[in-house]
């Protein structure tokens, strides 16, 4: 029994970073919470989401190089809205390549592939691939 468990673990520690690094959110949500930068948008896991500027209401002008430096917020289905979202803000786009991307008031929703754990912000207000990438505030607005 204890030989069973040590590889049921060990086999769950290969399969949990994977499923998190598959770019598709198992538990799709967007939330609110505290920041350096006031209030902002996280995903369900507490990782900060990214709005990029030439995005502009619609849909992702970012793939390639770019969507590897800025892992777009891909889920299966719309979004939940948890504590702090707005939910008539949340929504949905549809890739190039047919995934479907979360969207806050409009704006695609991205990681930055630099941020390794939660709540760590470090490419705010950066200026890459010909706009800027800004977290998002609760009311959708973005933060310069």
């Amino acid at each position: 029994m204890r030989k069973a468990l040590i590889v049921l673990v060990s086999l769950l520690a290969l399969v949990i970073p994977a499923a998190a690094s598959s770019g598709v959110a198992a538990m799709p949500a967007v939330t609110a919470g505290s920041s350096s930068y006031g209030r902002i948008l996280f995903d369900a896991r507490g990782f900060v989401l990214y709005a990029f500027t030439r995005d502009a209401r619609g849909p992702s002008r970012c793939g390639g190089d770019c969507a590897n430096a800025w892992p777009p917020y891909v889920v299966s289905s719309r979004p939940a809205a948890g504590s702090g979202a707005k939910p008539s803000l949340i929504g949905t786009t549809r890739r190039t390549d047919g995934r479907l991307q979360a969207t806050y008031g409009g704006r695609p929703l991205y990681y930055y592939a630099g941020d390794r754990k939660r709540g760590e912000i470090r490419c705010q207000n950066i200026s890459e691939f010909g706009g800027l990438w800004l977290v998002v505030r609760p009311s959708g607005a973005l933060v310069r």
